[in-house]
């Protein structure tokens, strides 16, 4: 768990700002996204939002919490980008809208009469999986937020087409499915982002992974649920970026 004094985290993360380029502020006209869509492994065709930077670069594949959509990364991705990532943020099928941006995964889903459970949504992270090596041939890092973070973490055991997964506010949401049991054995690096009250089952969620496979990181303050942590809005979000571009860092030095 990382935890440092003010100072220092103002220090590194100004730090950290300059070397990656990257700014604070939304920049509306940079790094503008194009809408894609894919097949699920169901053939339920996804929305996704993606984010471009180099075609010779790796993708960060962005997965929002129940209830939301791929508007849940209009902030988020354009300063992962800066970093030297495409990202792809996608609409599961368990969801709706967020930021203005409504769920097109979902609303197909629906008409169709396709199943929208959350555990359903495993399916369209994997068809986004395959999207995004398709076109780079690179490992893909996984970004979940709330219930797709847990997703993201049951599909990283064994797939060789992830790298790495960043899970913020992962939880056992899924009936009949244990997903600390799930990921035993997991040895892939894991970024795991959590509030302090999260943080004591976010611990049992990973009593069956080696600890030096993950960061596990709680700021200072109470924190925020999910990859909402990342927002402007969000009280700790630089603490939140400075961890989290510190894992980055180390992850593109391997």
């Amino acid at each position: 768990m990382i935890n440092m004094q003010p100072g220092i985290r103002c220090s590194l993360l100004n730090i950290l700002l300059f070397i990656s380029g990257i700014s604070f502020g939304f920049q509306k006209n940079v790094n503008a996204q194009e809408k894609v869509t894919f097949p699920a492994t169901d053939s339920l065709i996804v929305t996704a939002d993606f984010y471009r930077s180099s075609s010779d670069n790796p993708y960060i594949i962005l997965t929002h919490q129940a209830g939301f959509s791929r508007g849940e990364f209009i902030e988020t991705a354009p300063r992962l980008v800066k970093l030297g990532y495409n990202c792809l943020a996608v609409d599961l099928r368990a969801g709706d809208q967020v930021n203005y941006i409504k769920d097109e995964t979902s609303r197909r889903a629906r008409k169709g009469g396709t199943s929208q459970t959350l555990l359903d949504s495993k399916k369209d992270i994997s068809g986004a999986i395959n999207y995004a090596y398709s076109r780079s041939g690179k490992p893909v890092i996984l970004l979940g937020s709330s219930y797709s973070a847990s997703l993201d973490l049951l599909l990283a055991k064994d797939n060789s087409k992830i790298k790495a997964v960043i899970a913020f506010s992962p939880g056992e949401f899924f009936p009949g499915v244990e997903v600390n049991n799930e990921i035993e054995g997991l040895s892939k690096p894991l970024f795991i982002g959590t509030t302090k009250d999260e943080l004591p089952y976010t611990k049992k969620i990973l009593q069956n992974v080696e600890s030096r496979y993950y960061t596990l990181f709680t700021p200072s303050g109470d924190g925020s649920h999910g990859s909402k942590a990342l927002w402007l809005s969000s009280p700790q979000s630089e603490e939140y970026w400075l961890a989290l571009m510190m894992f980055i860092n180390k992850l593109k030095g391997n």
